[in-house]
């Protein structure tokens, strides 16, 4: 009886592994071809999307549509981790950390790239861009162009450039009307060497610091403003703790979003399309959104009544540029003949 019971065991065990190896591998991943187009195609990507500024805010909430839109397109393949509000590096520090293979995206402010690359200080010359469609002309067209072929020198893949608004003061001793009103002022700005001589030029002291120590500087009263945007003013905060604001627009606060070109590299062409689908749709959202978004912003704003506003009129606005003259003068042999050139294209359009 044994001896029968092991014979239909031993039978059983034969059957199961025939249909195992003669079914079983129907289902198993096949072969890929040495093709660097295919290679991956059995692989999970994870990327980490480092950046410094609330979920709540316009680059938050594109991040976030981002991170969800590659997962779509890519069928779960490549997963886009996003971690906001300066969890894992300051805005200096994403750099670092990119370059290590720490994150694999980030998305800093343009004036945090001039730190890297001073040919991106042109984007902090101030009363530069006259409106929002003149910050698409340039981002869309050759000088978006001509400054990612420049920080391309140092490794960096530029995906998009992503949009916010402009940026106001806003400080608590007097209000800003004129250049002559910031003098003696300490102000937190982005670590842009033209942002410091622009300071200086009006007599005003800078100080560089990440921006998630803002509010408590304010409230300290370490510093006496800040300049920065609608949103980022709002979704911090910030306006509770200062008296004044001036709607001046004197700077755009626009984002890129970096890789580094060897992690890119390693990305199957399949996905690199499929992420860049992905930040085409969310740089056209977003380039809408973050403009109401502004304009809801500042109406919150106006609606506290925390803060004494004033708006910079056309005359006021020409008496600024007048005073900042000099820095352009300065920095055109910075940024270079032919990226200042697309600048006057963009002006003589606009006008």
């Amino acid at each position: 009886m044994k001896g029968i019971i092991s014979i239909i065991s031993f039978l059983l065990v034969g059957i199961a592994t025939a249909i195992y190896i003669g079914f079983g591998n129907t289902y198993a991943p096949k072969p890929i071809a040495v093709d660097h187009e295919l290679q991956g195609l059995n692989e999970k990507y994870i990327l980490k999307f480092s950046h410094v500024v609330a979920e709540n805010t316009p680059k938050g909430i594109a991040a976030s549509r981002f991170a969800q839109l590659v997962k779509e397109k890519t069928n779960g393949w490549v997963e886009v981790q996003v971690f906001p509000n300066g969890v894992l590096n300051d805005a200096q520090g994403e750099f670092e950390a990119l370059k290590k293979n720490e994150v694999q995206i980030i998305a800093p402010a343009i004036s945090e790239i001039a730190v890297h690359d001073p040919k991106w200080t042109v984007i902090d010359l101030p009363f530069l861009f006259e409106n929002e469609e003149m910050v698409e002309r340039a981002f869309d067209g050759k000088l978006g162009e001509l400054l990612f072929q420049s920080i391309a020198q140092y490794h960096y893949k530029g995906i998009a450039f992503w949009d916010n608004n402009f940026k106001q003061f806003t400080n608590n001793i007097r209000p800003i009307v004129t250049p002559a009103d910031l003098q003696g002022l300490t102000v937190r700005i982005m670590p842009s060497p033209l942002l410091i001589d622009m300071y200086q030029t009006f007599g005003a002291y800078s100080q560089s610091f990440p921006f998630n120590e803002i509010y408590e500087s304010l409230r300290r009263k370490h510093i006496d403003g800040i300049e920065n945007t609608l949103s980022n003013i709002y979704s911090k905060g910030l306006y509770q703790q200062q008296k004044y604001m001036t709607v001046s627009n004197h700077n755009y606060l626009g984002y890129a979003v970096l890789m580094d070109d060897k992690v890119w590299d390693t990305l199957p062409v399949h996905h690199q399309n499929s992420i860049m689908e992905a930040m085409e749709e969310v740089t056209e959202w977003l380039r809408t959104y973050a403009k109401e978004h502004n304009k809801d912003m500042l109406l919150k704003v106006e609606s506290s009544e925390s803060l004494n506003i004033h708006y910079l009129t056309e005359s006021e606005r020409n008496l600024w540029k007048e005073a900042l003259s000099p820095i352009y003068e300065k920095y055109e042999p910075i940024i270079g003949k032919e990226i200042m050139a697309e600048v006057w294209k963009l002006q003589e359009a606009i006008r």
